[in-house]
């Protein structure tokens, strides 16, 4: 494989060579913790130790089912051989556990640079991986090679599983009671406090993590940031965050006639409805195989078709004590510098993935389509507010067709006001914010398409000039925020400077128009009506 320059220039100035020296240092190859020894395979091409598939808690089974997780794992593991992927988490659309998913499926990865020991205190990375709005997804889609192999500055990256869909976001009054709520949220943070604990054995600073997630992962960070603000870490689980496009999520209540009724509908799929108490009813659920608990979330998906992702977190007064909304615009989060952003065409081909009545892709879609689809997602939206939305901020005449009506405004109120207010939110607390717009006509500017940039990049050979340089310098904003706390490039000659008001300004990451842009008055009107609304929205 070819080594990029940027990986050359690393290791010239910061001596992490692509083949170890004669005479230096082995590799960190065995990492001996607490509970097990990890042994991790060295690439002296890329200069990356890779620890993969790394337990951090016991398996979420049988009785530890709708738990929070054990973390670290209660027993010794021995010597591991940790070069090949966990198990991922079951999905909320399967039939049941598939060759590379189990509900055992706590497993983290570490990558490290090839020389460091465990006093090298480098800066850690942490990131949540993205893929169907907390119902499916897995860490294993996220290599670093890229990432590491762009910094002008060594860290470490760490990436977790989390439980997904009906195993990790069922929510009921019966969970609350004999269980957790949002346990999916709760591994992500056994793995941050995992992170606390182990990290600096493989050569990281537990005092210097920034986490990072993209969509349902840029959520998870945005409910972290909540949940971060006490006291109770010292050091805090992290210093810094990043989201790729964060969704702002209706928010229900754990006990909400919806969520009950998918608690109802999924226990009845289970063989598990009409017990006698709601005790017996979670023992039943617990006492199931893999396959049962798999098939009754897939069926429960099929009696709700116009939401796009109803297993999701619930506001559930603990973990997330406060909409996110509310917690941002009060200042109730972590005081900590952020880089958010999201991508023009958010709100595209969403809708084409639901029936005929919310599909605004339809040829007989009409405007009462458009709310069908929103409603899906936000079931408290009105139709008073509705009417304002179009009459005001997004007629049809704008648009000429129900379809990129529906995406923009689909787009706007999920992802791209909720970067903007994050950065405000964060402005107004005194950190830095970095706020980016992702616009690119050839790789495409919808939903994850920046991931590009960041994760199995194409070869630059296979890339016109601009996309390359864009998609490189990219690499090199993001890391250097990591390592160094500001994002800055050297093959990109624009300096990223902080937001000062409501996400602007913001760098525009165009082929070969990458500069610095104000948030246009219009967009800002339009994200101060869905944030007016924020409450009936329950976001």
């Amino acid at each position: 494989m070819l080594v990029p320059a940027s990986l050359l220039r690393f290791v010239a100035a910061f001596g992490f060579p692509l083949v170890a020296r004669a005479g230096s240092s082995p590799p960190l190859s065995a990492v001996s913790l607490d509970y097990g020894t990890f042994r991790g395979s060295v690439d002296n091409t890329t200069g990356i130790i890779s620890f993969r598939g790394i337990p951090f808690a016991d398996p979420p089974v049988g009785s530890l089912r709708w738990k929070a997780p054990v973390s670290p794992p209660s027993k010794h593991l021995g010597t591991v051989d940790a070069t090949q992927f966990g198990n991922a988490c079951i999905a909320a659309t399967q039939h049941g556990p598939g060759a590379t998913t189990s509900e055992d499926c706590l497993f983290g990865n570490v990558y490290t640079p090839i020389n460091a020991t465990s006093n090298s205190s480098l800066p850690v990375l942490v990131f949540f991986h993205a893929g169907g709005g907390f119902e499916s997804g897995r860490s294993t889609k996220y290599p670093p090679e890229d990432l590491m192999g762009s910094s002008a500055y060594p860290f470490v990256m760490a990436t977790f599983e989390y439980r997904l869909g009906q195993f990790g976001f069922l929510g009921g009054s019966a969970v609350k009671t004999y269980g957790v709520l949002n346990a999916g949220l709760l591994d992500q943070k056994a793995a941050l406090q995992w992170v606390q604990r182990y990290v600096s054995q493989f050569g990281g600073d537990p005092g210097n993590v920034t986490i990072w997630g993209q969509s349902a992962g840029a959520g998870s960070v945005v409910y972290h940031l909540m949940n971060n603000n006490d006291d109770s870490y010292e050091p805090p689980l992290f210093q810094q965050a990043m989201g790729d496009s964060p969704p702002l999520l209706s928010l229900l209540d754990y006990d909400d006639a919806f969520v009950e009724g998918l608690f109802t509908t999924f226990i009845g799929y289970a063989d598990c409805a009409k017990r006698s108490s709601d005790s017996a009813t979670m023992s039943c659920l617990r006492d199931a195989d893999s396959d049962t608990l798999a098939d009754a979330g897939r069926r429960t998906l099929l009696k709700v078709p116009t939401s796009l992702y109803p297993f999701g977190p619930v506001f559930d007064g603990s973990f997330i004590s406060q909409r996110p909304a509310e917690a941002l615009m009060n200042g109730n989060f972590s005081s900590v510098p952020v880089l958010f952003g999201s991508n023009s065409d958010e709100g595209a081909n969403w809708s084409a993935k639901l029936p005929s009545p919310a599909n605004t892709s339809d040829p007989s879609a009409n405007q009462t389509t458009v709310y069908n689809f929103l409603k899906g997602q936000y079931p408290y939206f009105t139709q008073t507010s509705f009417n304002t939305a179009i009459k005001t901020y997004y007629p049809l005449s704008a648009y000429g067709n129900y379809s990129l009506q529906g995406q923009q405004m689909y787009g706007e109120m999920r992802y791209i006001c909720t970067a903007l207010l994050v950065a405000n939110a964060t402005t107004a607390q005194g950190d830095d914010a970095y706020e980016y717009h992702w616009d690119n006509p050839e790789l495409g500017s919808t939903h994850g398409d920046e991931l590009v940039a960041f994760f199995n990049a194409p070869d630059p050979e296979d890339l016109d000039d601009d996309d390359a340089a864009l998609l490189e310098g990219m690499r090199e904003y993001f890391t250097s925020f990591v390592t160094g706390g500001a994002p800055e490039s050297d093959s990109v000659d624009v300096d990223w400077t902080v937001a000062d008001n409501g996400g602007s300004p913001r760098i525009l990451f165009h082929p070969g128009e990458i500069g610095m842009e104000e948030v246009d008055d219009a967009l800002a009107a339009r994200c101060a009506f869905w944030r007016s609304i924020a409450d009936e929205l329950h976001v």
